[in-house]
């Protein structure tokens, strides 16, 4: 009996099965949840000050100066602390055009606390 190919399934929010999705290079798409973004972050700011979830960051300009972007788990940029950070690279590291996935899910908001030095731009998505 003919058979089709094997297709990949994965479970929805809901827990129904529905048919996973490949990319050309044959690797599984992953919906990182981020349903809204914050788009042009080039100061502190609070991405959203109730729990949610951190999907991606991009670095659409890279910083030019020390320091780094830092993101916390808080509600006020005020609030920002080593203890709460979440996610932090240096100005080195953040390279124009890098996408970080992070999936981390933040239980008090999102806050940028600092981005670096320099005149850098960030995009990031949340949920």
């Amino acid at each position: 009996m003919p058979q089709s190919p094997l297709a990949f399934v994965a479970t929805n929010p809901s827990g129904a099965i529905t048919s996973g999705k490949l990319d050309p290079a044959r690797n599984l798409l992953v919906n990182s949840g981020g349903q809204s973004s914050t788009l042009n972050v080039t100061a502190a700011t609070v991405i959203k000050a109730t729990p949610g979830t951190l999907a991606r960051l991009t670095v659409v300009t890279a910083p030019t100066a020390s320091g780094a972007l830092t993101i916390n788990d808080c509600t006020t940029t005020g609030a920002a602390t080593a203890a709460n950070t979440v996610f932090s690279i240096p100005y080195g590291s953040a390279t124009a055009g890098l996408v970080v996935a992070l999936e981390w899910p933040c239980t008090t908001g999102i806050v940028v606390s600092a981005v670096g030095g320099g005149t850098p731009q960030y995009s990031i998505s949340w949920s």
